[in-house]
């Protein structure tokens, strides 16, 4: 789809073309010039057949400056070059991880990523925040590796989340999808990488591939119930301070090995107006300085409450990302991928003490179709 700006007249657009053929024009005439200079020069120029010191300097400088010239344009096509690669891969990423509304049936958002690679835009890490009937239903994920290769197990995860969260009416529904559509993709992967066979070879690395995922879903009073498949807890920010949301041993990651028949959710009590949840990716605890030592999330993320008697989302992510920078040297080794929840909902009648503490359920969640809330 060609996308027109307002206010440009349609005559422009032909003059744009024409621009194209002869920047290509340039890119080779260029080089072709340098080239013929120095051919006719050697070839022509009485000076350059002698054999005196005075003309070995001329003729070395003269080709010094044909080389410098070759040099510098080869340079300016390759930044070239790169600027286009980097706006490719910014659609790409924009397109993969939409930028996510600043409010969301009452909860406040902030999200943001990191690349590990050098001048890159896209990693490994995916998230997601959708409003449902069901309720509010978040994931959070990291897929194995980074950069391009990784884009399309992004897009296979999160366009299957993006329909499941609203098909299937719990949780386990929802990832037992995201599981069929990871092996669908590697299926894919594995036969377009081995057209012989078509089978997905132990031995290859398309047979290692793994995504950790994490899996929330915020009621309408604020009630947290979670499916976490080898992801690291988030934390709940609130007055008091910060601590993990909760600490049952998380299902394997989705790849290596099949879920399990029966998948019990996580009830992790309520998100009271006021509180935050802070979700992340590996990347952020794992970051080292130069001594070797991790990046202490923990005491950042107490620290950056202590300063405020509510976590504003925008500042939680600016604070922690400039720490994690600092940390790292401004070179992290790992994608990083943060994303704050805030729940701004209007306080209920409820009991105070009924946010209850995080406990593994005991039998298969039941369907849960919680109204949907347009209060703020």
């Amino acid at each position: 789809m060609i996308r027109i700006k307002a206010g440009v007249p349609r005559r422009t657009r032909p003059r744009k073309r024409a621009r194209r053929p002869l920047r290509r024009a340039l890119a080779l005439g260029l080089p072709t010039v340098w080239g013929a200079i120095a051919i006719t020069y050697k070839l022509t120029c009485p000076l350059a057949q002698q054999n005196s010191l005075g003309a070995r300097i001329v003729t070395s400088a003269v080709f010094f400056a044909v080389g410098t010239g070759l040099i510098v344009q080869v340079r300016r096509s390759l930044l070239r070059e790169l600027r286009q690669i980097r706006q490719i891969a910014g659609a790409a990423q924009n397109a993969l991880l939409r930028p996510l509304p600043p409010r969301l049936d009452g909860l406040n958002i902030a999200a943001a990523q990191l690349s590990a690679e050098r001048g890159a835009v896209v990693g490994g890490d995916l998230y997601e925040v959708i409003a449902t009937e069901h309720g509010v239903r978040v994931v959070m994920g990291d897929v194995r590796g980074h950069g391009i290769a990784a884009i399309g197990t992004v897009a296979a995860v999160l366009g299957s989340f993006r329909e499941a969260a609203h098909d299937e009416p719990d949780l386990e529904g929802v990832l037992r999808r995201l599981e069929r559509a990871l092996a669908r993709h590697l299926r894919e992967r594995a036969r377009a990488e081995h057209p012989a066979t078509g089978a997905l070879d132990p031995d290859s690395p398309v047979a290692e591939e793994f995504v950790t995922v994490l899996l929330l879903e915020i009621g309408a009073d604020g009630e947290l119930r979670a499916l976490n498949c080898g992801h690291p807890w988030p934390y709940r920010l609130s007055g008091t301070g910060a601590e993990p949301l909760a600490r049952a041993d998380p299902l394997p990651p989705l790849g290596p090995f099949p879920l399990p028949a029966v998948l019990p959710f996580v009830c992790c009590g309520q998100l009271l107006p006021g509180e935050a949840l802070f979700l992340y990716t590996d990347g952020a605890e794992d970051a080292r300085d130069a001594r070797g030592c991790f990046f202490p999330l923990a005491d950042v993320l107490a620290e950056v409450v202590g300063q405020h008697s509510l976590p504003v989302p925008q500042s939680v992510l600016g604070s922690v990302f400039t720490a994690l920078l600092r940390h790292t040297g401004g070179t992290p080794t790992d994608d990083v991928a943060i994303l704050v929840v805030r729940n701004d909902r209007k306080s209920k009648c409820t009991n105070p003490g009924a946010r209850g503490t995080a406990r593994q359920a005991t039998t298969p969640p039941h369907p849960t179709n919680y109204p949907q809330h347009n209060g703020v």
